[in-house]
C-alpha cells in the first residue's frame, strides 16, 4: 500500500482500458459458467420432508409458494446453538430486501437451520431479518443436502461436504440448494453449492474485492475471523 506505483491519468487509462479486456473475458466465461449450470441434470426428490415455519408445518412443496423456483440458504444453526454462524449473518444480511426482485423473476428464496423455531425467531428478531426463516428440526433435510452432520460422523473424523469427504470443524456447514417444481407439482434437486462456491453470493465480498486492500484477510487465522454479527462490531 505505501509503495504502490502511482502513474499519470494517461497511463492510468491504457492500464485501465487493459485490464477492462481481462474482465471483459471474465464476463463472457461467467455467462458461459452460468448456462453450463442450468444444462446440468436434475435429480428427482422423492423424499417428503416437513418443516416448521411462520404459519405451522409446511412440506418442501409448500415451500415454493406457487413459484416454480426454490432457492434455499442453510443457515448454520444447531438445536443447541445460542446464536447463528457469523459467517452465515455475514451472507443473511444480503437478503432482506433482494427476495422481492426475485419473487418477480419466479423464485422464492427462504432459510433452513436444524434449530427450532423458536430459536430461530429470537436470532432473527435480535438482527432485524424479515426473510422467511424455517425449522428442519427432526427431519433429514440438512443431512441429506450435506450441510448437518451426526455425532458419529464428527467423532470419525472426516464428514461428507462439498462433494468430498474431509475433517470439518463444525457439525453445521452452510451450502445453497436450488429446487425445480414443475407443473405436475414434481420437484427437481437443480443446484447445490458449498464453501467457496457461496462467495459470489455476497455482495460486500464483491465490493471488497474493488478495493486497494481487498478482503484484506491475509495474516488471519482463518479467512473470515473479522466477521462479526452486525451489532457486534462496536463490542
Amino acid at each position: 500500500m505505501q509503495n504502490h506505483k502511482v502513474v499519470s491519468r494517461k497511463e492510468w487509462i491504457d492500464a485501465r482500458k487493459e485490464f477492462l479486456n481481462k474482465e471483459k473475458e471474465f464476463t463472457r466465461l461467467r455467462d458461459q459458467l452460468s448456462r453450463e449450470r442450468r444444462a446440468l441434470p436434475w435429480v428427482k426428490v422423492e423424499k417428503e420432508y416437513i418443516f416448521e415455519g411462520p404459519v405451522g408445518r409446511e412440506s418442501l412443496s409448500d415451500l415454493f409458494e406457487e413459484r416454480s423456483q426454490l432457492i434455499v440458504y442453510h443457515f448454520m444453526l444447531g438445536p443447541d446453538w445460542k446464536v447463528g454462524c457469523k459467517s452465515c449473518s455475514f451472507w443473511a444480511d444480503n437478503f432482506n430486501n433482494i427476495i422481492i426482485h426475485l419473487n418477480h423473476r419466479d423464485v422464492t428464496m427462504l432459510a433452513i437451520s436444524r434449530a427450532p423455531l423458536k430459536q430461530i425467531d429470537a436470532f432473527k428478531k435480535r438482527m432485524g431479518w424479515n426473510f422467511k426463516w424455517i425449522s428442519s428440526f427432526g427431519s433429514d433435510f440438512n443431512h441429506d443436502y450435506h450441510v448437518s452432520f451426526t455425532p458419529e460422523e464428527m467423532e470419525k473424523g472426516e464428514v461428507y461436504y462439498n462433494y468430498r469427504t474431509d475433517r470439518f470443524p463444525s457439525e453445521e456447514g452452510p451450502g445453497i440448494s436450488v429446487f425445480h417444481k414443475d407443473n405436475g407439482g414434481n420437484i427437481f434437486h437443480t443446484y447445490s453449492c458449498y464453501a467457496r462456491g457461496l462467495d459470489m453470493l455476497n455482495n460486500a465480498y464483491h465490493y471488497l474485492d474493488l478495493v486497494p486492500k481487498g478482503r484484506d484477510e491475509d495474516g488471519q487465522s482463518y479467512t473470515m475471523e473479522w466477521v462479526r454479527h452486525h451489532d457486534n462490531y462496536d463490542n
